[in-house]
């Protein structure tokens, strides 16, 4: 299922921070692409399905 968001992009020193508008999730990268496709892949985890995990010893 695709979705689309709304991104903004500014510079921090030599850092881009892409962040989303309507889900708070941010991430950066060092070029304005970079910062973009590294907050595509937080989006896709922050919706991916939880997955159940046994803690060691239970």
């Amino acid at each position: 299922m695709k979705h689309r968001f709304t991104a903004v992009v500014s510079q921090e020193d030599e850092w881009y921070v892409a962040q989303c508008l309507e889900v708070d999730v941010a991430s950066q990268g060092e070029s304005r692409d970079s910062a973009i496709a590294n907050l595509r892949e937080a989006l896709e985890s922050h919706f991916d399905e939880p997955r159940a995990e046994s803690a060691p010893g239970i």
